[in-house]
């Protein structure tokens, strides 16, 4: 099986550079449409896809962004690995503005955005007490080291609402409940990922300390677009280095991310929607036949 490494690009990173043969393809999706057409290539003969999560130009929300759609836009371009850049407030002191964190947990309080492929007339349930691929997770973190940045190799993400920012009382609370870093769109994003089989991991970039730290004003978006304006290069440097980590020849996930679907469908053959088995042929194809 040959690798190909799909890029979601988070707040200011819209573009990745070098791609050979690049250009932009428009991928149709049963769930709607994505963010934006799809950027595809090859990087140091590894194949990659890039989708900006909010769109060039930054015009989808947090909330508005279609999750299942780019899911399903990136698997049926062949895409096998997922990783996600994104802007993160800190919730610890030693998680500072500029820092990079390769996110392995999250806790989710984002309620409004469809969370699953599955439904009634085809119900699943994935396991996702790990809900990122150790494996992509720890080459992002190589390429990480051998860009030069600080970077740290867990945290628990809190995922909320959004679009505003946190009040006081809610980033305190966020602290109390053991979370590292808080964002935007981390779910349902990497939850959509696990039931596509694909391995998925969430490359942070820290902007701000959110609004409970006592030494630093509340976050606002010029604080966020400046951080991630001197963190974008190293960003796009990170993301040059993971053809040459993982190879153009793809084993089989050694957590089995890509088998994710196998135990996972509760819902009789014959009780099946036809119409949702339709919308379901990129994602879990491999085991609806």
């Amino acid at each position: 099986m040959q690798t190909m490494i799909g890029v979601i690009g988070g707040s200011g990173l819209y573009q990745i550079d070098g791609l050979e043969g690049a250009s932009w393809v428009k991928v149709k999706t049963p769930w709607g449409k994505p963010s934006d057409e799809v950027l595809v290539g090859r990087l140091n003969g590894v194949a990659m896809a890039f989708l900006p999560r909010h769109g060039r130009g930054h015009v989808q929300s947090p909330s508005s962004v279609n999750y299942r759609a780019n899911i399903d836009a990136l698997k049926r371009l062949g895409c096998t690995d997922i990783v996600a850049v994104s802007a993160v407030g800190s919730l610890r002191e030693d998680y500072v503005p500029g820092d990079f964190v390769i996110v392995d947990q999250y806790i989710d309080r984002s309620f409004a955005r469809e969370k699953s492929f599955f439904g009634a007339g085809c119900v699943a349930h994935v396991g996702f007490a790990h809900p990122t691929c150790p494996r992509l997770g720890a080459a992002a973190l190589r390429a990480a080291q051998d860009v030069g940045v600080k970077v740290h190799k867990t945290a628990t993400y809190m995922a909320m609402e959004g679009p505003q920012f946190s009040t006081l009382a809610e980033s305190r609370l966020y602290r109390l409940r053991g979370a590292d870093v808080i964002g935007m769109t981390g779910m349902p994003e990497a939850k959509l990922a696990r039931e596509a089989e694909m391995c998925y991991t969430c490359v942070a970039m820290v902007t701000d300390f959110d609004c409970w730290h006592p030494g630093h004003a509340a976050v606002d978006v010029a604080q966020v677009i400046a951080t991630m304006g001197k963190n974008s290069g190293h960003a796009r440097d990170l993301i040059a280095r993971l053809p040459g980590l993982l190879g153009a020849d793809r084993a089989p996930c050694p957590h089995g991310c890509d088998r994710a679907l196998d135990h996972a469908i509760m819902t009789a053959p014959s009780q099946r929607d036809p119409e949702l088995l339709a919308k379901l042929d990129a994602v879990a194809g491999r085991v609806l036949g």
